[in-house]
């Protein structure tokens, strides 16, 4: 560790250099403006005169605070002021001394416990940080991931959400399901581009305004309109855009209108195989064009049925073969080896994220959300 030692006084200097006694290395400039050219990350403690030719009292510290505030700092002052080591504190030092009046083995001892204190404030600070940042995700992650209102005793549905790369922090993708008065049922699953905050909060802000707009009885054509309307209006910058899959089942539960705004298209479960759903259009991706349209794709559901819609994250990994990315086609087939296999409709969704990390050789890269809707004999077994 490196002791950055401001006095324009080489004896004074002398003095704490001696009381070192080489546990440190230390640097000793003459001036201020000195200091600031050289001290960098590698400075542990500043020991810094309050009385130097360029700076005078607390300006000094203060310039040194900004200039390297990870640094400990321990103040010189004289008897003139007595209440300067007190105002240096106040101000952020973790120590004074008095000159003249300190002898060799005190000078040490400040030294070493002000760069203990210093660490142990960061050590505070950032935990409080980390507080902050769990606080924040928990909003977060109850406006991206709502319990979806599907009340219906006919239907089983189960969600999940994974960050990517194991990160804590969630990214943009987001996912909800509605139940309307007349047995319609609507879902979306939906991905903002990027990792972060600011993504995360415009992902729920695309989830809840779509949960607004179906539960206002807004027509399913003119709901991702009207979120491109959002998204232009929200987003932290123009290189920011969103996917989504927007999905209407009819009441009678036989079939369903697909509506993709450059998003993977869902997997079509049957008691005894996958398939995937080939749409003859898609629509573009949220935020690209200013005017757009997003086709329905009818598609027949039959008597048992499941629908898994997910975002980009779970096909984007690896294949276990080595043969490029997982992509919808192998995750369907992992969906037929567990069907197959009689899991049901909760063990699917983990097997499914599970067997893609696995095929992938570790940790997913992208934020992972699964969104699956089932109905007929594939909701039968365990409840949630």
């Amino acid at each position: 560790m490196k002791i950055l030692l401001v006095d324009d006084d080489r004896g004074d200097a002398v003095l704490v250099e001696d009381a070192l006694n080489g546990e440190y290395e230390c640097v000793w400039v003459d001036t201020l403006a000195a200091a600031e050219e050289i001290v960098d990350d590698s400075v542990s403690c500043i020991v810094l005169d309050l009385g130097l030719p360029d700076a005078q009292g607390l300006e000094g510290l203060e310039r040194m605070l900004k200039a390297r505030p990870g640094a400990a700092v321990v103040v010189l002052t004289g008897h003139i002021d007595p209440t300067a080591g007190d105002m240096a504190l106040a101000a952020g030092a973790q120590d004074y001394l008095i000159k003249g009046s300190t002898d060799r083995e005190t000078i040490g001892r400040s030294i070493r416990y002000a760069i203990e204190r210093k660490r142990g404030e960061e050590t505070t600070r950032r935990l409080r940080e980390a507080d902050l940042l769990r606080a924040e995700n928990a909003r977060i992650e109850r406006g991206l991931l709502p319990r979806p209102l599907l009340s219906s005793p006919e239907l089983r549905w189960a969600s999940r959400y994974r960050p990517g790369g194991r990160r804590a922090l969630l990214g943009g993708d987001f996912y909800d399901g509605v139940e309307l008065p007349d047995g319609t049922v609507r879902v979306i699953v939906g991905d903002v581009s990027g990792h972060g905050p600011d993504e995360a909060a415009l992902g729920v802000a695309l989830r809840v305004a779509w949960r607004a707009l179906v539960l206002a009885g807004t027509e399913p054509a003119l709901v991702l309109p009207k979120l491109q309307l959002l998204l232009d209006t929200e987003r932290p910058a123009e290189h920011v855009f969103a996917t989504a899959c927007d999905v209407t089942i009819a009441p009678d539960r036989a079939s369903a209108a697909i509506r993709l705004a450059g998003h993977p298209a869902p997997i079509l479960m049957h008691p005894d195989r996958a398939d995937l759903i080939q749409p003859a259009e898609r629509g573009p991706i949220l935020g690209l064009m200013p005017t757009a349209e997003w086709p329905a794709h009818e598609q027949p559901l039959g008597d048992d049925w499941g629908l898994l819609m997910f975002t980009d994250g779970i096909i984007e990994g690896r294949a276990s073969n080595g043969n490029g990315r997982l992509d919808d086609e192998g995750l369907a087939a992992l969906v037929e080896q567990h069907l197959t296999d009689g899991d049901w409709v909760e063990v699917l969704i983990d097997a499914l994220i599970a067997g893609a990390e696995e095929a992938n050789g570790g940790p997913l890269h992208d934020d992972v959300a699964v969104f699956l809707l089932c109905s007929g004999v594939l909701c039968s077994g365990p409840t949630r």
